[in-house]
């Protein structure tokens, strides 16, 4: 899917501050994580205050693992989410039915056959590829070899996985996917996002954007 600029998230925004300081950046999202075991995971009230401290035009994406329906329809009725997020072992139908816009986080695995997987999703808005690591949903601060992804993926993909300031440019430059996504990269510390390398991880996926691919 062609594309002029790449989108960009900042995930795990546990803060009001935060949540601004991605805004003002010019990051195009923010995603709360409505996980429990996530040390970036956000209470209902706090995340409702969160959105309603936003600008118009951030979208707000929705965090869930695996869980129950009733849970993500109690967020739904009170925090204005854009867009659903599921990182955990959901079916196609789990994602569905909620009827809302969604997209599918897929790890990594050695072997995996993407565009297989991919396909079992097709109502999914994208899929978002992060990191594998036995046990663990996502947030791992680790890298995967972006070799794996396939060039002619019709899906829209969000790159996530231990992005940086630091390699999201050279992400962006072999990729070319629709959007990155971010969490550890951008923190001071767990949750506690540095306004300075959210500004500087913007910066560098613009300059990524005006070069050349790098094949």
């Amino acid at each position: 899917m062609s594309r002029t600029s790449t989108r960009i998230k900042i995930c795990g925004i546990t803060r009001v501050e935060d949540a601004l300081a991605a805004a003002d950046a010019g990051a195009d999202a923010i995603g709360l994580v409505f996980y429990a075991k996530s040390p970036r995971h956000v209470a209902i009230e706090r995340a409702a205050e969160i959105c309603a401290a936003l600008p118009p035009f951030v979208s707000t994406v929705g965090l869930f693992v695996d869980a129950d329906p009733d849970f993500i329809g109690e967020v739904l009725t009170r925090v204005p989410l854009d867009l659903l997020q599921f990182h955990g072992d959901e079916s196609a139908a789990e994602c569905e039915r909620h009827g809302r816009p969604h997209i599918k986080a897929l790890r990594m695995r050695p072997g995996i056959d993407l565009c297989e997987v991919v396909a079992g999703y097709g109502s999914a808005r994208g899929v978002l590829l992060d990191t594998y690591r036995p046990g663990v949903p996502g947030g791992t601060g680790e890298a995967f070899d972006w070799t794996q992804v396939p060039s002619d993926l019709k899906t829209p993909i969000i790159l996530a996985g231990g992005l940086s300031p630091d390699n999201v440019g050279e992400a962006v430059r072999r990729v070319r996917p629709w959007a990155v996504d971010v969490s550890g990269g951008v923190e001071s510390a767990p949750g506690v996002k540095d306004s300075g390398r959210i500004a500087d991880f913007v910066e560098a996926v613009r300059a990524a954007d005006r070069s050349e691919r790098i094949e």
